[in-house]
């Protein structure tokens, strides 16, 4: 990969009254699919690496919209839909499920497309949620969320039954990223305000060590937030005040590090998710340069995609963000309300995608476009508390 960045009815013979008949027009108008936009980084001429699939912004992105519904609605005005106001963090299990956390809602927000359906887990019992942030699942299908509030670690069953807590405010002061290793029985939780990462077992909710603590040193942290690990159990937290990305092994001993704050390629400004595909590249999101940096396993920068804006694939103050095992990319897209979906096109996917890699590659522009002034969004929403 380069180092280039992206600049951009027939009725059944009843008489249907006139406005109703002219609402339900204009409501299948709506619902006509829009033109995939085809956007790809890196620029031509070289060779796409990452593509924009899409957004999802609510759960009428997933659900089955009947007509009858939809008639409903646009006539009475009505909606049902459940919508994302400020998403923090992202994950998609084995199943094909989007988990999403957001601020605006004391609950784990689920859509599954394969079902088109959407739920939410954690609204009530002993696995209520108050403040979700960060999501996860093991390859039994168990749910793993932390709540940030409650100082503690929520784990449900696939269905969102729960199954025990990890942590408490003897443990915790800020949990927020978190991820399993199935191989050890591990889960490990990041806890920003207390600067370490809390590493416990996964099938029954003990303790068993931490690492870091706080400070500039190699191995120690200043206010971390998420983590992210490869198929080698290899640990990567993002060191978010010290601006850079910090990996140890599952043992919580230091390896490597990279980054530090700055405007340069492979520097931070307000680094914040972090995730691995299928072949080590590691993943930064930038919320103050609203993009996401692309990182060999050795931490040398490859690519840069994504920008400023409110268009589709652009970002505005992105957040966490998480790979699936088809190496396809989700990303909080924060003050736009909405998961960025891209596809990073790497050698697994053109041996198992070789049709559709190959309509990517004859599909993106041959030159790139002539820069065109933009127009910014719109004030940022007040803070969603």
């Amino acid at each position: 990969m380069r180092n280039l960045a992206f600049q951009r009815n027939r009725h059944s013979g009843k008489t249907m009254p006139l406005v109703p008949f002219m609402v339900v027009m204009g409501l299948l108008a709506g619902c006509a699919t829009p033109k995939p936009v085809e956007l790809t980084w890196p620029l031509p001429p070289d060779e796409p690496k990452i593509k924009f699939v899409k957004s999802i912004s609510s759960s009428r992105d997933v659900e089955k919209q009947s007509f009858g519904k939809v008639l409903g609605e646009g006539i009475m005005g009505a909606r049902s839909d459940a919508r994302l106001a400020k998403p923090y963090a992202v994950h998609r299990d084995r199943e094909g499920r989007l988990f999403v956390t957001d601020s605006a809602w004391p609950a784990v927000l689920v859509f599954d497309e394969k079902k088109k359906k959407f739920t939410l887990i954690g609204l009530e019992g002993p696995g209520v949620l108050v403040k979700p942030m960060g999501v996860t699942t093991d390859s039994a299908g168990r749910i793993y969320v932390t709540d940030t509030l409650q100082n503690r670690a929520v784990v449900y069953d696939r269905d969102g039954q729960f199954l025990l807590g990890i942590g408490g405010k003897d443990r915790f002061d800020q949990p927020v990223g978190i991820v399993v290793n199935d191989d050890l029985n591990r889960v490990y939780i990041v806890d920003t305000k207390k600067h370490n990462v809390s590493v416990f077992d996964s099938q029954d909710g003990a303790f068993l060590f931490d690492f870091g603590g706080r400070g500039v040193e190699a191995g120690q942290l200043n206010w971390p937030t998420n983590i992210a690990m490869n198929r080698d159990g290899r640990l990567y937290v993002m060191d978010t005040f010290n601006f850079r990305v910090q990996a140890f092994d599952a043992d919580g001993k230091f390896v490597m590090q990279f980054g530090g704050i700055g405007t340069g390629l492979g520097k931070f400004a307000k680094p914040k998710g972090i995730a691995v595909d299928s072949e080590g590249n590691l993943y930064v999101v930038d919320a103050s340069f609203n993009n996401i940096q692309i990182f060999n396993p050795e931490g040398q920068l490859l690519l840069f995609f994504g920008g400023f804006g409110n268009q589709p694939g652009e970002l505005w103050l992105p957040a966490g963000m998480a790979i699936d095992q088809d190496d396809r990319i989700y990303v909080a897209d924060q003050y736009n309300h909405r998961i960025n979906i891209y596809q990073y096109i790497s050698e697994n996917y053109k041996a198992r995608n070789p049709e559709e890699a190959k309509k990517i590659k004859e599909a993106a522009p041959k030159e790139a476009p002539k820069e065109a002034p933009k127009e910014a969004p719109k004030e940022a929403p007040k803070e969603v508390k």
